[in-house]
């Protein structure tokens, strides 16, 4: 995409920087920038008997700005990142808030607004990166939640290096977390509680978490990875993953991903976990059939850091399907409608079903839930349309243990690429 005038300017002005154009040419040339506009609509239908509420439903409006500098020339080049963002609230009232679209209030509803600013600093020598302020993370130890309205975003620093190749090696220390509703950062939470078997001491908040891990690509077709984290006072945590992808033929393929991780408690939780997972897809002419599985061992369900996406193969739209002993499969259909010359539609449907979940205490009888999943999304391809998208995600969720609930989402957004 041509560079015009008017999109350097507002990447400048959105970073708060006044740089020469000559003596920071890579700077403002690799500079990128987009605006999101995210429309969601939200709706929980809670069918348990006694529920103490009957629904959650709310309907908000989002923009999300993601601005992404090059680097300034030099051995050191250097660089911001930034994520501006804004919601507003359309319709929550009557006792159905709490969907997490919005920032919750103190009289039990949402806040009519939210809004935030998330920008950090950067350095680059070579093929390595450093930043440090306001992040978001994707990888085995930890990643950033986008699920709902506005996403996730963290206050600590990375450090990303892929000097040699093939091989990406990933570090970070983290201090705080902006929720996806929150205005304020705060203290980060481990998951506890309930059927996961995690009981902890002393609140269940602390101010670090520290990772260091990557991943290789072994072969053309293996890729392997590894990390380490620890959620200081509660867990530590060794992650194990393989991805093995075999043409089996023009036009097919076999990928295989296994995941297991060995996870135990730091001193102010009980938490002792193995977690065992495998993937496996094949793929043929736009369709693809999936069969997965999910094992939980210890004395404990999964650990990881609260309200963020898990690195489990059974963690869907609801449900991680990870509590203390529980047993989980799951059958997953997709189809790309490319191939029959529409692209830019996608559909996907699983059913994924769990037992032998340990309740505890007095109840001795085995734990049991299942879950379905169905999901239709298009992206318009061009015309004035291009990079409008459209989908529609529906749940339905059963337990013995937990909330029985019907679930829709509605969501359209777009994309408008300024630089």
């Amino acid at each position: 995409m041509r560079k015009t005038s008017l999109a350097l300017a507002v990447t400048a002005s959105t970073l708060g920087l006044s740089l020469s154009q000559t003596a920071h040419a890579e700077f403002l040339k690799d500079s990128k920038a987009t605006l999101e506009a995210r429309n969601f609509y939200f709706n929980r239908d809670f069918r348990q008997d006694g529920a103490a509420q009957s629904k959650s439903e709310e309907w908000a409006q989002g923009f999300i700005l993601r601005a992404d500098s090059g680097y300034t020339e030099g051995t050191v080049g250097f660089g911001v990142d930034a994520i501006g963002t804004f919601g507003f609230k359309l319709d929550s009232g009557g006792g159905t808030a709490g969907s997490g679209l919005l920032v919750p209030d103190r009289s039990g509803g949402s806040q009519d607004t939210s809004s935030g600013l998330a920008v950090a600093g950067k350095a680059k020598i070579s093929k390595t990166v450093l930043k440090v302020g306001s992040l978001q993370y994707k990888n085995q130890a930890i990643a950033s939640s986008d699920g709902r309205l506005l996403p996730q975003v963290f206050s600590g620093g990375q450090l990303v290096s892929q000097e040699i190749d093939g091989l990406t090696l990933d570090a970070a220390h983290i201090r705080e977390v902006n929720n996806r509703n929150s205005n304020d950062y705060e203290d980060i939470s481990v998951t506890s509680g309930g059927t996961r078997g995690i009981a902890v001491t002393g609140g269940n908040t602390t101010d670090s978490f520290d990772y260091i891990g990557g991943t290789y690509k072994v072969t053309k077709e293996l890729t392997a990875g590894y990390y380490y984290s620890n959620l200081e006072d509660f867990y530590k945590q060794n992650s194990f993953n393989l991805v093995h992808v075999w043409p089996v033929a023009d036009g097919q393929t076999l990928k295989t991903d296994v995941r297991y991780a060995h996870s135990t408690d730091d001193g102010r939780s009980t938490i002792d976990n193995d977690a065992y997972g495998i993937m496996t897809t094949y793929s043929v002419s736009g369709h693809s059939f999936g069969l997965g599985y999910q094992s939980m061992t210890g004395d404990s369900g999964f650990a990881y850091v609260g309200n963020t996406d898990p690195f489990l193969v059974n963690y869907v739209q609801i449900s991680d399907f990870a509590n203390k002993d529980e047993k989980s499969w799951q059958a997953r259909y997709d189809y790309n409608f490319a191939a029959i010359g529409i692209p830019g539609l996608t559909f996907m449907t699983r059913y994924l079903s769990g037992d032998n979940v340990d309740q505890g205490g007095a109840n001795n009888s085995e734990g049991k839930e299942w879950e379905r999943n169905t999901e239709l999304m298009y992206v318009f391809q061009e015309g004035p349309l291009k990079n409008l998208g459209m989908r529609w995600r529906n749940a339905s969720v059963r337990s013995n243990f937990g909330n029985d609930i019907d679930e829709n989402r509605l969501i359209v957004s777009y994309t408008l690429p300024l630089l």
